[in-house]
Order: structure tokens, then C-alpha cells, then sequence
């Protein structure tokens, strides 16, 4: 049986589009239910629709708090029945009682290789330190902001002369490969976060995640 997979985005969604063609594959044991935006203008709505996948616009500007927010996503996405939420460029810091509500469900892909460079601007960080390897992380989240688990890290190279968009095209082509197969890990139920840890196959993942050197 599929898991149900919800995906959150604010934007573009080129990772949920990467996710939706995973799913295409009759092996895949996921399938997106439903993909929330809390911007009605984002074109991960249309891929979406494109997809024939039932979509819903929640704009953080009609409620007064972000905990009134975040109660009300919860009631959308428990509408969806879902095994799994995708943070997918959802840019909203999530209150602790929604993680709590849907602990060890709930993975985001952050754009560097954390624990380096958690919040925002991570591919300018990232030169202007003089690093010549960068990257992305698959995680589960907690209420710490980019600070859960680590599941799987891809790294690209920093070139000299490199510049944000450079980088972020680097990264972007590694995160549509390694999202979608962290995805169906914890879709056919080899991937699950145990306390502070990620678990694959019942071994404990470092902190660095799955495989990385």
C-alpha cells in the first residue's frame, strides 16, 4: 500500500515536481495526496493541478498568529490522511506544536551542508567563507530550525569565480536525486527518527547521515 505523501512549498516547486515524477514509477511505494501552499501564486500549485493532485492555497496573511496558522494547516493536512509531510521551499518557521503534532513525520531539505549554514542565504555563506565543497541535506525536522537529524548529504564543488546561482544550480540537481529516494525510504518504511537519530535499516545514521565520506 502507497504512503500518502503532503507536500508544503511556498515557490516554484522544482523538489515536489521531482517527487511527483518519483511517484510516476508503478515501484515507487508513495504517492503525493495533496500539496499545500501558503502562497496562492506559487507554481507549485500548478504542477500540482498539472498532476491532477488535489491542491490547496492556506495564506499565512488571513490569520492573526502563526500558532492559528499552523492549527489550521494541521486540520488540512490530517484531511489528507497523511503518512508523510515534505517541507519543499515551505518558508515558514513551524511552531513547536505543529512538529510535535506530527513528530518523526516530517522531512525538509535544506540547502547546505548542515550543521553548517542553517536559515537563509546558505550558497552566498558558503563562498564568502572560502569553502570549496558545499551541498544539501535531507533531514527530519524538529523544533530546533534545521536542526533535526541528518538522513542523507549530497556535496557539490565550489569553483572559483562561482557566484549564488552558480551554486544554487549545482545543489538544486542534487536535491532532485536525493529527495525523492529519501522519500521512499521512510515510504517503505526502512527510514524512521528514533529520539535524536535517524534510523536506516535499524542502524543509527551519524550525524553527517547516511553514506557520506
Amino acid at each position: 500500500m502507497s504512503s500518502r505523501i503532503v507536500v508544503l512549498i511556498s515557490g516554484g516547486g522544482t523538489n515536489l515536481q521531482a517527487i511527483i515524477d518519483a511517484c510516476t514509477d508503478s515501484a515507487y511505494p508513495g504517492e503525493v495526496v495533496g500539496v499545500i501552499s501558503n502562497r496562492a501564486d506559487a507554481y507549485g500549485l500548478t504542477r500540482a493541478k498539472n498532476a491532477d493532485i488535489a491542491n490547496v492555497a492556506l495564506s499565512h496573511k488571513d490569520f492573526a498568529s502563526r500558532a492559528d496558522y499552523d492549527q489550521a494547516l494541521i486540520k488540512v493536512i490530517d484531511g489528507f490522511d497523511a503518512d508523510l509531510i515534505v517541507l519543499a521551499g515551505f518558508m515558514r518557521i513551524l511552531t513547536p506544536s505543529f512538529v510535535q503534532h506530527f513528530q518523526g513525520k516530517l522531512l525538509n531539505i535544506h540547502p547546505s551542508l548542515l550543521p553548517k549554514y542553517q536559515g537563509l542565504n546558505t550558497h552566498q555563506r558558503a563562498i564568502d567563507a572560502g569553502d570549496d565543497v558545499h551541498g544539501v541535506s535531507v533531514h527530519f525536522v524538529t523544533e530546533e530550525l534545521d536542526g533535526g537529524p541528518v538522513i542523507l548529504q549530497a556535496k557539490v564543488p565550489v569553483f572559483e569565480g562561482d557566484n549564488s546561482d552558480d551554486l544554487a544550480a549545482r545543489v538544486h540537481e542534487q536535491e532532485h536525486r536525493i529527495y525523492p529516494l529519501v522519500v521512499k525510504w521512510f515510504a517503505k518504511q526502512r527510514l524512521s527518527m528514533q529520539g535524536d537519530h535517524a534510523v536506516l535499516d535499524n542502524n543509527i545514521l551519524p550525524a553527517s547521515g547516511y553514506a557520506n565520506d
